[in-house]
């Protein structure tokens, strides 16, 4: 078996990862997430707020996640693409660390197995 090292594999990938601590602060986005994000300004959104990309009522339930640490998933549609967003607590032990926002595109037709 081979450990590839010093790769920086959340930059390899087409998922659109955005760390942001409990303050809310944008943290870290790989590249994916820059490109998503371009037009609001890309890697500059490091360092602001990410309440204030948001409008409500997304505003306020972002606010809320952030407060009160929970995974939250949905889909979006735009542009006629559809994505899966799955938002989780970051937490050391019991402290919340903040939160991460993964956007996964997904197609429209999409395939659902039950395994048992």
């Amino acid at each position: 078996m081979s450990l590839e090292k010093n790769i920086n594999w959340m930059d390899g990938i087409q998922v659109a990862v955005t760390y942001c601590d409990a303050n809310g602060i944008i943290c870290d986005m790989n590249s994916a997430s820059i490109e998503v994000f371009t037009k609001d300004g890309g890697e500059k959104l490091i360092g602001k707020n990410v309440l204030d990309c948001h409008p409500e009522p997304g505003r306020s339930k972002l606010k809320d996640l952030i407060d009160h640490p929970r995974v939250n998933v949905y889909t979006i549609e735009k542009d006629g693409h559809k994505k899966l967003i799955y938002q989780a607590p970051v937490m050391d032990g019991e402290k919340n660390m903040g939160i991460v926002e993964i956007s996964l595109p997904i197609p429209n037709d999409i395939p659902h197995f039950i395994r048992s």
